[in-house]
């Protein structure tokens, strides 16, 4: 199976869904991970040009760990617009060259604006990606898509879950490739982010039964419904 997680900024994917994207390596499917903005005003000290370029490094370390391929649109942070007709062909070249079975991004009803903005662009994309003479590459089925869990799971209310009990350690290890934000959250929000990550998966799996776990909920539109257990 061909898995395709689309995130905003790097290190979104490992929180919201990285214990899943190292479940579905592990399992032989082929992982696909892109991240639409580049992360580059996530900083107070680290100027924008060479932010960029050290979140995309880290991105893709994050994505060797998880056995993913790496992709970025590299759209600059604060900037990413869903109704951008070329953002949108951009994003239809990542999931046809992904050709995916299941596609995994952010809630439309996620806390910042470009996180928001990049749901409604997968959303629209998927769908424009199964339209013959649209942007480039040949079409592609319109695949199911997943939401995954919002940042401290506030306002999201999981229909699903995943048991990450045996990958947490290598979601971890993939957002702790993510040094510039980890050491930055540390020393300017006094926030321990790996433990506060690991929480938030402790949290799910007391839901759900498990150890750790990751939750998402189905978008339930014509026609990306399925009767298949796509998760893990």
């Amino acid at each position: 199976m061909n898995v395709l997680a689309v995130g905003c900024h790097p290190d979104d994917l490992e929180i919201g869904c990285g214990g899943t994207l190292a479940r579905y390596a592990a399992e032989g499917h082929t992982v696909t991970y892109c991240h639409v903005a580049d992360g580059s005003v996530g900083h107070t000290v680290i100027l924008p040009e060479e932010l960029r370029v050290i979140r995309a490094c880290e991105a893709r370390q994050a994505a060797d760990v998880l056995n993913a391929s790496y992709v970025s649109l590299g759209i600059p942070d604060l900037e990413v617009n869903a109704k951008d007709l070329e953002v949108v062909k951009r994003m239809v070249t990542v999931i046809r060259a992904a050709a995916p079975d299941i596609i995994i991004t952010h809630s439309p009803e996620d806390y910042m604006k470009d996180h928001v903005e990049v749901s409604h662009l997968v959303f629209d994309a998927s769908f424009s990606a199964s339209v013959p003479h649209f942007g480039e590459g040949a079409a592609c089925a319109i695949a199911p898509l997943y939401y995954m869990d919002t940042l401290a799971g506030i306002g999201f209310l999981p229909t699903e879950y995943v048991d990450i009990s045996e990958t947490v350690d290598t979601k971890l290890a993939a957002l702790a490739c993510h040094d510039s934000q980890i050491a930055w959250m540390r020393e300017h929000d006094k926030i321990d982010f790996l433990n506060f990550v690991r929480a938030c998966a402790m949290f799910r799996g007391i839901q759900c039964g498990a150890g750790y776990a990751e939750g998402f909920r189905p978008c339930m539109t014509f026609p990306r419904m399925t009767a298949k257990r796509l998760l893990p």
